[in-house]
């Protein structure tokens, strides 16, 4: 499949940087037994993929303006284009060896998400969308799941820990999705769970509390491949409420509203 020129230029900064993190990724192992602990070394890691991140892709759209985990707002002086860019998404997976992380960037054009990439690079599953282009797993297209029943879904969803989170409000949350789906996956990596909606590996995803470089490009995988995606109250304000909802139209719906649903009380 040919990629448009600004997916190429995606393609090429998050190769790059996902070369340095699978370097830095195989030497976590050794870092485990040490009194210090890898932590320092990942947030290295996550530093290193960063800055190459924004050299490459400053040096390919130069002016284009960046909101980005490590260095937050980097005002350019095109105003019309800006890089949403999450350079290790999974970092507690990274810091204890899980093969489940990824590099995740989107571009927003005027306040419109038109291209997303999330790549995972010790799997090698490099996901793109664009705007109206489709979505795409290794230049495979990407369709969400055709499942209509929750009673048939798995549902991924994100688990708040220490100092993250309302931990109340997500309890009872999975307390009203649990009894209602056939399994509930935590990967730990929020844009890896919505290209995983996306490819139809997962069926539907919730989670609150997260940042816009968390979900930009995830936003558009799922678009792009045939599904819903909105906020945890209906609407598309996902960036600015941190909240998402996704799955096939029917699934969504089904999800949405077993979320706003009161708690259902205490079973035997």
């Amino acid at each position: 499949m040919p990629r448009s020129a600004i997916i190429n230029v995606m393609v090429q900064s998050a190769m790059k940087a996902g070369r340095s993190l699978a370097r830095d990724f195989g030497e976590v192992q050794n870092l485990q037994v040490s009194l210090k602990g890898p932590g320092d070394y990942v947030s290295q890691a996550d530093r290193r993929a960063e800055e190459i991140l924004y050299t490459e892709l400053s040096r390919a759209r130069p002016g284009y303006s960046f909101l980005m985990e490590e260095r937050g707002v980097v005002d350019g002086v095109d105003a019309q284009h800006r890089w949403l860019v999450d350079p290790l998404d999974g970092t507690t997976n990274f810091l204890h060896g899980i093969p489940l992380f990824s590099i995740s960037i989107a571009l927003e054009r005027q306040g419109q998400l038109v291209a997303g990439l999330i790549y995972n690079p010790i799997m090698d599953e490099l996901y793109t969308a664009e705007r109206g282009g489709g979505a795409f797993l290794n230049d495979r297209r990407m369709r969400v799941a055709a499942r209509r029943q929750l009673s048939d879904a798995v549902m991924g969803t994100g688990i708040p820990h220490l100092g993250r989170g309302h931990h109340g409000k997500a309890l009872m949350d999975l307390r009203k999705v649990m009894g209602e789906v056939a399994g509930i996956r935590r990967l730990g990596s929020v844009a890896l769970d919505l290209a995983y909606v996306a490819a139809g590996r997962m069926d539907g995803f919730w989670e609150e509390a997260l940042a816009p470089w968390d979900l930009a490009a995830g936003i558009l995988m799922v678009r792009e491949a045939g599904g819903f995606i909105t906020d945890m109250s209906g609407s598309q304000n996902m960036l600015e409420k941190g909240s998402v909802v996704a799955g096939n139209e029917v699934i969504h719906r089904a999800l949405l509203k077993t979320l706003q649903s009161p708690v259902p009380e205490q079973r035997g």
